[in-house]
């Protein structure tokens, strides 16, 4: 699922838009991210939280996609991505429903 709401189902649809994608709109860039946070629900499967951002030059600082995967160890003992969801963050939006509906903030971010 991509931030703009675009939905891929299976490996050839997932390369082949990625490789229209980085021969258009993102030719030249590259990816930077960071993982928030791993979960495992088992020996064979894991949600990975983090923040992304495709660029050109400097890294961000700032990554304004959060994204998550869904990761399985198959038969090989290889991890694979069996779902991937990106949004684009909207800091703004959400700096105005914290500040009006301040139960919004996530806990981690409370102080």
């Amino acid at each position: 699922m991509t931030f703009v709401g675009t939905y891929y189902q299976g490996r050839a649809g997932i390369v082949e838009s990625h490789r229209t994608l980085f021969e258009k709109h993102l030719k030249g860039t590259r990816l930077a991210d960071e993982v928030l946070d791993i979960r495992f629900y088992g020996p064979d499967t894991a949600v990975v939280t983090g923040r992304g951002d495709t660029y050109k030059g400097s890294r961000p600082q700032k990554l304004t996609k959060i994204q998550s995967y869904t990761l399985v160890r198959e038969a090989d003992g290889e991890w694979r991505i069996a779902a991937f969801h990106n949004t684009k963050r909207k800091p703004l939006l959400e700096a105005i429903s914290f500040r009006t509906a301040p139960g919004l903030v996530p806990a981690a971010a409370r102080k």
